[in-house]
């Protein structure tokens, strides 16, 4: 009896303990871990109490914006990882499968396919002789884990995680369809370029996990195949591989890293006849510590515990000046509302290093205007998602001005847009997952048409 009584006292000043951090501690409103700001306290109207929806707004800001969430949440990930049944023969490559989640609702949902055989006879052949596999699954830093699966390859201090690719909706024929309409409608004046962006788990899957992805090479080779001839084509395929000993894509981050996003820079100025300077020709910049968006959506403590390095480069010789046009959004990422046009640094200091990947402009949800002293008569318009953010600052030495446009956050009409800014070449340029979304085609013929 004595020692129920000392379990009932125990459990009651815990669960007091909980009590008292949840209802009286300041409430958490943003979260490092998954990279993404937590619900606030919602507003009252009677409508919605008389409706029941006010209180279960109330119950998810509650559970959404914990004290401390993000210290539970990596305390529950390291008790699972102590907990895990280990072999006593581990493999040299040990590779973690975080399945998807099927209850969570995507907001951009990506529907799947049959994987297409590789003709072996066509695949590039890499310099370097690595095992290149095909697929991947995309989330940007903004979003929830929707819809995928993640890979995570080795283990803490050097794991890397890798979003599997998964076709599900079959967009890249919409996609193809749409970079043919932009051709057409803005041709001869106008120059477009097509540049598909692989995604690291092509590169860097290893053979036991292939199974848990889809081949990426299939899908851009029918891409290429069914966009226009007189659309020019920036193929990355080969140049990524032929830099797969350098730190090219994040360990810990879906996106490619800045390296990654120069010589894609350079392959582009070299379809497009202008000149990108030397990496030599650049500042390098670095972050300590880093730890991407990849931590948040495989919830794997090995990701925590392999920070890298977040190198980027600023041009030490261009001279250019920023503008910006934000969007004011909702809790739910639409947009609500237009600022008017602002200056700003287009290289912006993050307060976390957790947020370093938004260096580049600051968030997605702007139009961004760099003037530059380059007088070549030169106007370049980048229609991006996030890989996106990355290339622009490479440019500012090989164009007058250099616009970028999210697919996600556009409200004007595109041709009305070009036509105003004088715009010579426009440079669609998008991650495969993106493509084969379907939505981001939507969104292209959407800005034709508003």
């Amino acid at each position: 009896m004595r020692g129920d009584r000392a379990f009932v006292i125990v459990v009651a000043v815990l669960m007091a303990a909980f009590v008292a951090v949840f209802c009286t501690l300041p409430r958490s409103r943003y979260s490092e871990l998954e990279k993404r700001e937590l619900r606030t306290f919602p507003a009252y109207n009677a409508a919605a109490l008389r409706d029941g929806s006010f209180t279960a707004e109330v119950s998810n800001w509650f559970s959404d914006s914990e004290p401390f969430r993000d210290a539970f949440m990596t305390a529950s990930m390291q008790l699972k990882s102590w907990m895990a049944f280990k072999p006593l023969r581990a493999s040299k490559e040990s590779v973690t499968f975080h399945a998807p989640e099927p209850e969570q609702a995507g907001e951009e949902p990506l529907v799947e396919a049959e994987p297409a055989a590789v003709e072996p006879a066509a695949a590039p052949v890499m310099r370097n002789q690595r095992d290149i596999q095909e697929y991947h699954h995309d989330v940007d830093a903004n979003a929830k884990m929707e819809n995928a699966g993640v890979i995570v390859v080795g283990s803490a201090p050097t794991a890397r995680a890798l979003m599997a690719f998964k076709n599900k909706n079959k967009g890249e024929k919409a996609f193809a369809k749409v970079v043919n309409a932009y051709r057409q409608v803005f041709a001869p004046d106008v120059t477009v370029y097509c540049m598909i962006i692989p995604t690291a788990v092509e590169y860097y899957c290893p053979e036991s996990a292939r199974s848990c992805t889809q081949p990426e090479f299939p899908v851009l080779k029918e891409l290429y195949s069914l966009i226009d001839t007189a659309v020019q084509v920036v193929d990355l395929y080969m140049v990524m591989g032929e830099h797969l000993d350098e730190d090219i894509y994040m360990r810990t981050d879906h996106h490619w890293s800045p390296l990654g996003a120069y010589y894609a820079a350079r392959q582009f100025a070299e379809v497009a006849g202008v000149k990108v300077p030397d990496l030599s020709e650049f500042d390098r910049q670095v972050v300590e510590g880093y730890v991407g968006s990849m931590y948040g959506f495989s919830k794997d403590i090995n990701v925590k515990k392999s920070p890298e390095d977040f190198v980027y480069y600023t041009p030490k010789t261009a001279s250019y000046s920023t503008t910006y046009i934000k969007y004011q959004l909702d809790k739910d990422y639409r947009i609500t509302g237009e600022e008017r046009p602002h200056q700003g640094d287009f290289f912006v200091k993050m307060s976390t290093t957790g947020s370093a990947y938004c260096t580049f402009m600051g968030s997605d949800a702007r139009i961004t205007q760099v003037v530059t002293e380059v007088d070549n008569h030169r106007r370049l318009l980048i229609l991006k998602d996030s890989f996106g953010n990355a290339i622009p600052g490479y440019l500012f030495n090989a164009f007058e001005e250099v616009h970028v446009i999210d697919f996600r956050y556009f409200t004007h009409n595109i041709k009305q847009y070009v036509k105003d800014h004088g715009i010579t070449d426009i440079l669609m340029a998008n991650n495969l997952s993106h493509v084969c979304s379907g939505g981001i085609g939507a969104a292209y013929q959407r800005f034709l048409n508003q």
